[in-house]
């Protein structure tokens, strides 16, 4: 069995504040992919950064308190891996990637974007060189009879059901119809499946984001996001996939809530 949780933290020092400690003393996880952590490792409280349990580590972004990824390993990783090889992204804190037995673990914090500016052009130049990426990680997997899985904040709501106000968004980033199309590439051709929409095919959600403006949270006015995009082999193995969303408002680390997969083996 191997459980994975992929969770964007809004910056990882005010979250350990908030309950993410709390979170990560008590899960089950065997993995957990964090996006957005938006801090060098010397500047997050131990109980955050350095838990006991835990192997750990941390890609930060070269621009201070931006982005920033990690990953936390019950097991010692065999390898790991920071960036995918881009001399634009891998400074960026976009990608960080773990061996472990028989499946490679990343997480991904994809650029958010913004129609008609410079931040849409890099998410679209990211997404060019990314989807370069999985393929031969997919690949090279195989060949090594390894699995892969793709966990974090994608930042493309792939289709209608996958956040609540899609009319309105349909000229905003995050669902236009071109990023769409490439997720539509990556579940296609590519070789890759969305494990919760496997696993919750006929349902609105289960949204994993919900912006801090209004009663989003409270109406469950979301978006979902955050994806495990897995391998067939082990999609095929996903036994079962739920968001932890926090009980109340006020009760949220975060703007995003967990994403948790458990794999048979």
């Amino acid at each position: 069995m191997l459980t994975v949780t992929s969770v964007n933290v809004n910056g990882l020092r005010a979250a350990a504040k908030k309950g993410f400690v709390e979170w990560l003393a008590a899960t089950e996880s065997d993995v957990v992919c964090l996006q957005e952590v938006r801090a060098e490792p010397g500047q997050l409280p131990p109980e955050a950064g350095a838990p006991e349990g835990w192997f750990v580590v941390h890609a930060p972004a070269a621009a201070k308190g931006r982005a920033g990824v990690s990953l936390y390993t019950r097991r010692e990783p065999d390898r790991v891996r920071i960036g995918f090889g881009s001399e634009e992204f891998d400074t960026s804190g976009r990608y960080v990637e773990a061996d472990l037995p028989g499946v490679t673990v990343a997480s991904l914090y994809l650029p958010s974007g913004e129609v008609d500016t410079p931040r849409q052009d890099e998410k679209v130049r990211f997404m060019a060189e990314f989807r370069a990426h999985l393929d031969a990680l997919r690949v090279r997997a195989a060949a090594d009879g390894r699995e892969v899985l793709v966990c974090g904040d994608w930042n493309i709501a792939h289709r209608e059901a996958d956040l609540k106000n899609w009319r309105a968004n349909r000229k905003n980033s995050g669902f236009l119809p071109e990023e769409r199309e490439w997720l539509d590439g990556v579940f296609g051709e590519g070789g890759y499946v969305d494990v919760m929409r496997r696993l919750h095919p006929d349902v609105d959600g289960p949204y994993s984001w919900w912006s801090y403006r209004g009663q989003a949270f409270d109406r469950d006015t979301g978006w979902r996001i955050d994806y495990h995009v897995a391998t067939e082999g082990l999609a095929a193995r996903a036994l079962k996939g739920r968001v932890e969303r926090a009980a109340t408002h006020a009760e949220r680390w975060s703007d995003h809530a967990p994403v948790t997969v458990t794999y048979g083996s």
